[in-house]
């Protein structure tokens, strides 16, 4: 809503020296936002002046129309003597009054006038078009040409009314009454502590049954529908300067004066309103449900099919209107058209004033569904006030009479449906809870007195809503009104208190500690969407039966490419690699945490919750059992170089080992023992893919995978050569380590260091030999490593050297050489028995 501030000062006497900055400050105090306070005619400077055109010579020889005039701007030159103009636009005549700006003027954007030969003529000024100075569209694209009432020298900034400023508003939903000069006075009013001016307060004739028949027969649709006629129209008749400009700078264009007079008082009041051409409707104004598939042209000319919720505007040939959004082209007011033999102007000269009010959501509804947004629809969406359309067709014929010289019929209509005011309870200090300070009931009852409220009560008040604020519905509304008027900065800012004994839970502490140390190894944190479409699972190359591909799907998904709920992170962590790899960023490294969705075996119906009430607990637990499963996980992908070359080294790639370690990173977070093995899964490649294995309630179970991904899943998801990527479910890592870490005991007796190389299948995991040996070792194994991995003639084809380091130390004593070799011993023994490992050399 762009508001003009000297339109303001029409309704409410502000302070002479308030800017609009002043003024905007004031409004965004009470909760307007005031997006910007735009400066009209701002380095605007003289002489310019009203001229008349006394000779036209047109110039040949040129590519484009150029015209030499002669114009007489009285003694605004200093000579009194015609100015000499050259210019191109032909929209005007000898004789006609023209703004002309002189030489030493400066034009908006800081453009000089002077005196300068063009097209083999010397121009003394320019004849100015309304884009020139800055006033907008007037619909011509030429010079302005004035009423011929004007007098020659007058001064055209102040005629034309160039400088102003102008707020322009963004409007909230909740806040419809605003779309209007009349809300935004009343706004304005209460922040200045001044009386208003309302424009609504009119004298209205009582209705009576010789008015233009209407009938309603949706009143649910439309409940008020006022009709007035005026006759006698003059159809030569212009608007006025004052009143195109104040549509221009409330940002609309001028049409034709029956038409921007509804604009003007739609603007002024924000009752949307229509004109209907009388000679072109039929019979009785009708109010009804469009029958579906029912056709009608619209003003802009295009043919629309209707549906059956959409409200129509009738008479005996059809629809005539498309209620409250636009009108229809078969009675819209015609153009003055002059006869050029006669010199008679024919046009429209009776027209029917239409001021309703309709449905909000019925019109939302067809505005939306139609792509038709259009002023009215937009008032009428976010709230019309239902009282002011008597008001708004009285100021329209009164401006009719006025300004276009017609006559009002004595007939008014006005269709009413039954209703009544809006009364809230409220109790009188609800404002101060909610609010949390003591205002006072005298404080509460004054401010709701000045929104229009009628209040009523002691302890407990009964509060009348005025009719222009339909979001008022309940103590909550009332409340908030009471705070923003008192001022939001004058809230008191407290902390809130934490209860004692309350912190992250154990499982939100995992989750923090996993991202850390993910970020300290240099991955970055990615958050994807948590939707899928089924296609991806045959790009991951997951088996039929996979449990991965029993997905839940939404009902109402924000894409349809896309309409089931993540089963694993990898394909939106994938899709963050592909994109940033695209974009020229090939060192990556990315991780996420997050919630992947089971679905059930059989399942679950929500029950609908209810909303007058607290639900019961059985309520929120037969809902909670009706949702998916939805274990926490985590997933890291890598591709490009993990260490980048300089000269401290060469650097290196990034491989499957990296996506491994990363496991083992979350494995000793989760203070948890990781196996990690030879596995096959979906995705990764068969001979560089680990299983990560977990011992939970004493038995085994995988709970992720690591390792370098198949070459044919790269080449289906257009992924960089040797993405590597794991994935793990965090809640199960969780459930491995217990409730609580148990912190090492430390030893201050040496250590026993043994070295033993085996000579193993090269098919045989290193896990197996691993897990072998520290069975065999026994207590006294304090950590093994493997440390070389050997294949070649000396150990045998087909064979592989797995060399370990093993350390020995005991509690209460220092260890001979004796028992850490029966230790080692005992180790190679076992894992010689399990995995036939021979030691080398042997």
């Amino acid at each position: 809503m762009r508001v003009p501030l000297s339109w303001l000062r029409e309704y409410v006497d502000l302070p002479a020296g308030e800017t609009g900055r002043d003024v905007a400050a004031k409004l965004v105090d009470a909760g307007l936002e005031v997006e910007t306070v735009e400066q009209l005619g701002g380095g605007l400077k003289g002489p310019l002046v009203v001229g008349q055109v006394l000779t036209i010579e047109e110039l040949e020889g040129f590519r484009k129309p150029i015209r030499f005039c002669t114009v007489d701007v009285g003694s605004a030159n200093g000579t009194g003597e015609p100015q000499e103009i050259v210019c191109g636009a032909r929209n005007f005549a000898v004789g006609d009054k023209v703004v002309v700006v002189l030489p030493g003027a400066v034009l908006p954007g800081d453009f000089a006038i002077a005196a300068r030969k063009t097209y083999g003529r010397t121009s003394h000024g320019m004849i100015c078009s309304g884009d020139e100075l800055g006033m907008g569209d007037d619909g011509t694209h030429g010079i302005i040409v004035l009423p011929h009432e004007h007098e020659v020298g007058t001064d055209a900034i102040e005629l034309l009314q160039l400088v102003d400023e102008v707020l322009d508003i963004d409007i909230t939903p909740d806040r419809g009454y605003c779309m209007s000069m009349r809300g935004v006075a009343r706004e304005a009013a209460t922040a200045y502590g001044l009386p208003l001016r309302d424009p609504a307060l009119l004298d209205v004739p009582q209705p009576n049954s010789y008015g233009y028949p209407v009938k309603v027969d949706d009143p649910a649709g439309c409940d008020r529908f006022t009709a007035r006629t005026v006759t006698g129209l003059d159809p030569d008749a212009r608007s006025p300067i004052w009143l195109t400009r104040r549509l221009q700078k409330a940002g609309m264009r001028p049409i034709s004066l029956a038409v921007d007079i509804t604009n003007y008082v739609m603007l002024e009041l924000g009752q949307p309103l229509h004109a209907y051409d009388r000679s072109s409707i039929d019979g009785t104004i009708g109010v009804r449900r469009a029958e579906q598939g029912e056709k009608f042209t619209t003003l802009d000319g295009v043919k629309r099919t209707l549906d059956a919720e959409d409200l129509v505007i009738t008479d005996n040939s059809g629809p005539i209107g498309l209620a409250g959004v636009m009108g229809g082209a078969n009675t819209e007011i015609a153009d003055s058209v002059t006869d050029p033999e006669t010199g008679q102007v024919t046009g429209t000269t009776d027209v029917v004033i239409e001021a309703a009010h309709f449905d909000s959501v019925s019109i939302s509804r067809t505005a939306r569904r139609l792509k038709l947004s259009s002023e009215a629809s937009k008032r009428f969406e976010r709230g019309v006030d239902p009282q002011a359309a008597a008001a708004a067709a009285q100021r329209t014929v009164d401006l009719l009479v006025l300004l276009a010289g017609g006559t009002a019929e004595a007939g008014v209509t006005e269709v009413l449906a039954p209703g009544a005011p809006r009364t809230i309870a409220m109790p009188a200090d609800h404002p101060d809870r909610v609010a949390g300070m003591e205002y006072g009931r005298e404080t509460v009852v004054r401010r709701l007195q000045e929104i229009g409220c009628d209040v009523y009560g002691q302890d407990e008040l009964v509060v009348t809503v005025p009719s222009w604020r339909p979001d008022l519905a309940a103590p909550n509304d009332l409340a908030e009104e009471v705070i923003r008027l008192e001022g939001y900065g004058n809230l008191p800012s407290t902390l809130p208190q934490v209860p004692s004994g309350r912190g992250l839970t154990a499982r939100q502490q995992l989750h923090r500690r996993v991202g850390r140390a993910l970020a300290g190894a240099g991955y970055v944190e990615a958050l994807s969407y948590p939707f899928i479409g089924e296609g991806v699972f045959d790009q991951l190359q997951l088996p039929a039966h996979d449990i991965a591909r029993q997905v839940v799907k939404l009902v109402n998904p924000i894409s349809d490419e896309e309409p089931a709920l993540r089963t694993t992170l990898l394909p939106g962590l994938l899709g963050a690699l592909r994109r940033n790899d695209s974009r020229g960023s090939h060192d990556l490294a990315l991780f996420e945490t997050g919630s992947v969705f089971r679905a059930a075996a059989q399942p679950g119906v929500a029950v609908r919750l209810p909303v007058d009430r607290r639900p019961t607990d059985e309520e929120i637990a037969t809902l909670n059992a009706a949702l998916p499963a939805q274990p926490r996980y985590a997933a890291v992908v890598l591709a490009g170089a993990r260490e980048q070359a300089g000269w401290w080294g060469n650097g290196r790639p990034a491989d499957w080992a990296d996506a491994v370690q990363a496991a083992r990173a979350l494995a000793v977070e989760a203070g948890t023992e990781l196996v990690v093995r030879q596995g096959q899964y979906g995705p990764w490649h068969p001979g560089r893919c680990a299983e990560l294995v977990v011992t939970l309630r004493g038995v085994e179970q995988v709970i992720g995978h690591a390792g370098e991904l198949h070459p044919r899943v790269v080449k289906a998801m257009g992924l960089p050569a040797r993405t590597s990527a794991m994935e793990i479910d965090l809640d199960r890592l969780a459930a491995a380590g217990g409730e609580a870490l148990q912190a090492p005991r430390i030893s201050s007796f040496p250590v026993a260091t043994q070295d033993v190389a085996l000579i193993v299948d090269a098919s045989v995991p290193a896990s197996s030999v691993e897990a072998a040996l520290r069975k065999g070792a026994g207590e006294l194994l304090e950590s093994l490593r493997l440390f070389d991995v050997f294949t070649g003639e000396q150990v045998g084809e087909g064979k592989k050297s797995l060399a370990y380091a093993l350390r020995f130390r005991a509690a209460d004593r220092t260890l001979t050489a004796e028992e850490s070799t029966a230790a080692r011993d005992a180790a190679v023994a076992l894992a010689g028995e399990r995995t036939g490992a021979v030691l080398r050399g042997a």
